[in-house]
Order: C-alpha cells, then sequence, then structure tokens
C-alpha cells in the first residue's frame, strides 16, 4: 500500500494564526515498504505567500495525518494531499485559493501546490518536484517550500 505520514511542526507555528510565520519548517514522518523513514521541508512565505499560508493551516489542522502519496511518478514528482475523511476534503475543496505569482522555479526537491488548469483552484493537494520542472513555471505552480538535506533519497 503507499506510504502513509504524519507531520510535526518544528519551528514555533502559534497556535492560532491569521497568515504564515516567517520562514518554518515541518517535518513528514513517513511509513514506506522500506520501515519508517522522515525528511524535513522548510517553508518560504516570501515564495509563495498564500500557498505557505494555507499549507500552515492544513498542518496546524492535522490535514495531512495518516494521508498517502497517491501518485508518483519517477522522474516527475510524488503527489499527496487527500484525506482519508471525505468530508473533509470537501470542506478544504470548497476554500480554493488564489494563485501567487511564480517567484521561484520548481527545481528538483520543491514542493508546490497541484491545481486544475483553472485559475486559483488551488486547494490541499500537493507534490514534490522530482526532476527539474522549470516548464511548470509558466503555468502558475508557484513553489512555496524545499526538501532539506538528504531527504528525497529515501524510497516510496
Amino acid at each position: 500500500s503507499p506510504p502513509r505520514m504524519r507531520l510535526l511542526m518544528l519551528a514555533g507555528l502559534a497556535v492560532c494564526c491569521l497568515s504564515a510565520p516567517p520562514t518554518f519548517r515541518v517535518r513528514f514522518d513517513v511509513e514506506t515498504t522500506d520501515g519508517p523513514g522522515s525528511f524535513e521541508v522548510e517553508v518560504h512565505p516570501e515564495w509563495s505567500p498564500l500557498g505557505a499560508e494555507r499549507f500552515a493551516a492544513l498542518v496546524q489542522t492535522g490535514f495531512y495525518d495518516d494521508t498517502r502519496f497517491f501518485r508518483v511518478i519517477p522522474s516527475f514528482m510524488v503527489q499527496f494531499g487527500l484525506s482519508g475523511d471525505p468530508a473533509l476534503n470537501a470542506k478544504w475543496r470548497a476554500n480554493q485559493i488564489k494563485d501567487d505569482p511564480v517567484v521561484e522555479s520548481n527545481k528538483p526537491g520543491y514542493m508546490t501546490f497541484a491545481k486544475t488548469g483553472a485559475p486559483n483552484s488551488r486547494t490541499t493537494q500537493l507534490f514534490i518536484n522530482y526532476v527539474d520542472n522549470a516548464r511548470l513555471d509558466g503555468m502558475g505552480f508557484a513553489p512555496f517550500a524545499k526538501v532539506l538535506g538528504d531527504g528525497m533519497a529515501f524510497r516510496l
């Protein structure tokens, strides 16, 4: 079955905040077929303020706890961000956020919100680029975080 993950916020997010804090980190604890592992992302609100704020809100509410990577394309990206609770998915899907301008390119290890072909359609789904996907920049996919250290080394 696909890997599962739990999240741990590492850098002082207030329990209730209206906007994303300055740069902060989140650790993903994952279960893979090779056993437990983890990776850490560093979130940069200056790259994508609305994306970083949405991600912080989702992490604070535990949305990504016990979710799975559901789309893995080895020469492209890995995608996650659907809750096992259909009502929770529906709640967040109804709250789309506006697109941020693309400030950073979709480099290997950079995390971006997935979206439909329509403008302002970001909700909860995220992907991490395995390769340089600069071609996504022109489509409005704005990275907001990057995987730190050797976090991209674990196998799904």
